[in-house]
């Protein structure tokens, strides 16, 4: 009698166990997703030679990064962009393959919040306000008309990361295992069909 009430007993408990391991992954999940970096929007518009993208991405820097930044080391965040073809007859084609680096810092003598894009320099006040625009590309030329087919319809993928590749060596090795480094998000695809060109 009591090796009957066993067995019935055992498949409620693994699925009592099952059931608590699935609220808990769907509490961390959110919590998990909010530490990394979120593409809220990528667009395509149209340009006199091309398209440009227009993209915005949410993240917050967490206490070791803020540290990091505060104490005069920079840090890099690097967006990639791809243009892709598929082609059941052969390897995919992918025309556009590129990507731009904003450099983030900190100023100890004006007590400022630097963001470097190429040549261009801009000096906020808060960290906040720096990040606002680390968040925010605009205008990003990325297609040239030559590089695409009209009528042809490709899938466009961006990705944004912390790049750490691009610090200094002692800061590359700490990151490696760190998780506090490891902020990226995943790739965001959208379709991108190229208008025929008129008759």
């Amino acid at each position: 009698m009591e090796t009957v009430t066993i067995k019935r007993l055992f498949p409620l408990r693994i699925l009592a166990l099952a059931w608590i391991a699935l609220m808990a992954f769907c509490l961390l999940a959110p919590a998990a997703q909010a530490d990394g970096i979120i593409v809220r929007r990528a667009v395509l518009q149209p340009d006199s030679s091309g398209w440009n993208l227009n993209a915005s991405f949410v993240f917050n820097l967490n206490a070791s990064l803020e540290d990091t930044i505060n104490r005069g080391v920079p840090l890099y965040f690097t967006t990639d962009f791809t243009l892709i073809r598929p082609r059941w007859y052969w390897f995919d084609e992918q025309p556009v393959s590129t990507s731009r680096s904003v450099r983030l810092s900190f100023q100890p003598l004006t007590r400022e919040y630097r963001v470097s894009n190429g040549g261009l320099q801009q000096n906020f006040s808060t960290l906040h306000d720096a990040l606002s625009v680390v968040q925010h590309i605009a205008s990003w030329h990325v297609i040239d008309r030559r590089q695409v087919r009209p009528g042809m319809t490709y899938t466009a993928s961006v990705h944004m990361q912390l790049d750490t590749a691009l610090m200094p060596k002692p800061f590359q090795i700490n990151a490696v295992n760190n998780s506090d480094w490891q902020l990226s998000s995943n790739w965001k695809t959208f379709a991108f069909t190229v208008a025929s060109r008129a008759r």
